[in-house]
């Protein structure tokens, strides 16, 4: 975290400002497509952005790299101890060191985030220690409210909106589900190691896909007409929750509209990137070029400047203020 942000942000207590640093730390290393975006967003909204990542990378971490040595049991018994450090820094409780979950719980004070989104976040990573598939997308879209949409939502009142929050909240829930559902295609081989496939078996099933020919193709590096199919339907799914999204970039606010525009345009050229690669994703990561992600996030730089240039000159309006709304959105 540069002093810059942190000072933009008003964050002066150093135990504060260390906590942000570690978060912004995390997604620098992890969240690499996420990171590059973010840094489009105003100098004082980038801590907030950063300390959202952070907590809900260390819930992934939890998850998924405890070690291999880690049991189920020790790993639900971290999410436990994570999450009732959650709700004792929302609530005001005692004084918390954990740097993730200091920095969250600030980040929630100040923009007045739903406590929801949070618990319905943590829902969804206990799933992830025993569910390993779902059969239908709506069970999908049901995990993916506390894993992905809620992200949106959480992101929404740090961003700003030039409308009413609640017309922005659907776009926004969807980009967030949108976004994962680019990362299960494009981890489909990773989670498949882990023992998880999160494309629904009712759309795998519909092209004569299982598990074990999932597992055969990952484990000879062959490919298959079915498992092409069904990955190329995956992605047609993808970029239609991408349509769902897209109306919500113009409801926010001007300065932080081109950040969330790269990140749009990054992720969903992980989609092009699968395609060309002949939906590999079983195989190979797929990995957006270098040339074409810098050209998306210099045309986001040039529309940062001019966002800013045009609301020095003109008045543009303020967005909404956090207690100006009803923020509880249905679910």
């Amino acid at each position: 975290m540069t002093a810059r942000e942190l000072d933009a942000a008003g964050i002066t207590d150093p135990e504060l400002r260390a906590a942000y640093t570690r978060c912004r730390l995390l997604n620098a290393r992890h969240g690499r497509t996420y990171f590059l975006a973010t840094r489009l967003l105003p100098a004082d909204r980038r801590p907030a952005v950063h300390a959202l990542y952070g907590f809900a990378r260390r819930a992934d971490d939890i998850v998924d790299d405890m070690g291999a040595e880690a049991t189920p049991a020790e790993r639900a018994a971290a999410l436990t101890r994570l999450d009732r450090l959650l709700r004792r820094a929302l609530t005001g409780g005692r004084p918390i060191t954990e740097p993730v979950v200091l920095a969250l719980a600030d980040t929630a004070a100040r923009y007045a985030i739903e406590p929801a989104h949070f618990t319905d976040f943590m829902a969804s990573m206990r799933a992830d220690l025993t569910v390993t598939d779902y059969a239908t997308y709506a069970d999908l879209r049901t995990y993916m409210h506390g894993s992905a949409a809620v992200i949106g939502l959480q992101m929404l009142p740090v961003l700003g909106t030039v409308t009413a929050r609640a017309p922005a909240a659907p776009h926004a829930a969807a980009l967030g589900v949108a976004f994962q559902l680019t990362n299960f295609l494009r981890d489909v081989g990773e989670d498949l190691d882990r023992g998880r496939i999160y494309l629904p078996a009712d759309l795998l099933a519909a092209h004569g896909v299982h598990r074990d020919l999932l597992l055969w193709s990952r484990a000879t590096g062959r490919h298959d007409r079915r498992v092409t199919a069904a990955l190329r339907a995956a992605e047609d799914l993808t970029r239609g929750v991408y349509r769902e999204a897209e109306p919500g970039l113009a409801m926010l606010d001007p300065v932080a509209r081109p950040c969330i525009r790269t990140a749009f345009l990054l992720y969903r050229n992980i989609l092009d990137t699968i395609a060309d690669g002949g939906y590999a994703v079983l195989h190979r990561r797929a990995v957006v070029p270098r040339r074409r992600r810098a050209a998306v996030a210099a045309d986001g730089l040039v529309r940062v400047l001019a966002a800013r240039l045009r609301a020095r000159r003109t008045a543009v309006p303020a967005p909404v203020p956090c207690d100006a709304v009803d923020v509880k959105e249905p679910r």
